[in-house]
């Protein structure tokens, strides 16, 4: 884990003004059917296999977030499904057209948006974007995009921010976890 340990979820809500974002790259998906749109493909058994050690690091860490933003790419919403299905939990969610393949600079304004009574959101998304949006905003990691770390399929980054959702910039945010699912299972 390269961050050290941040707050969780309760010593969160004790902290005045502090957000919380969750980045996670979707699960591995699968390329069999060559024919099939990239919107429309479905998990791989390896992404399956990958989500309850993700929902479990979750469980162990970290509150459930108070919305999450979720591409509306097949992979992306069962991704999310796996995850919600081994925590027994149903999390607020906006399944949104304009997460599917977004750039960062798209992500960095959808989270611009959010309502400040949102202290932590859990976006699911695709690589380069989510990759280049963890970077970007993490002052631990350095602001500019080629510093990205690699951000495999179903890895989570969790930044903390200490102001209003729409001063969200590059460099303001503090890295405190990573993992993948490989590390995991470790």
């Amino acid at each position: 884990m390269p961050y050290p340990p941040g707050p969780t979820g309760p010593e969160l809500a004790g902290m005045n003004n502090v957000k919380r974002i969750f980045l996670l790259r979707h699960a591995k998906s699968g390329h069999g059917d060559r024919s099939q749109d990239d919107h429309d493909r479905p998990l791989a058994p390896r992404g399956r296999k990958a989500c309850p050690l993700i929902a479990d690091h979750f469980r162990a860490r970290y509150a459930a977030p108070d919305l999450v933003l979720c591409s509306t790419a097949r992979r992306t919403r069962e991704t999310l499904a796996l995850i919600t299905e081994r925590l027994g939990a149903a999390w607020p969610t906006a399944f949104e057209p304009g997460l599917y393949l977004a750039a960062p600079s798209s992500l960095l304004a959808r989270l611009r948006r959010l309502d400040d009574s949102v202290a932590s959101v859990l976006l699911i998304g695709h690589n380069p974007g989510i990759e280049l949006l963890a970077a970007s905003l993490s002052r631990d990691r350095g602001a500019a995009p080629e510093k990205a770390v690699k951000f495999p399929t179903a890895a989570l980054a969790v930044l903390d921010f200490g102001a209003d959702w729409p001063t969200l910039a590059p460099g303001t945010c503090h890295g405190i976890d990573f993992v993948t699912p490989r590390e995991l299972a470790a």
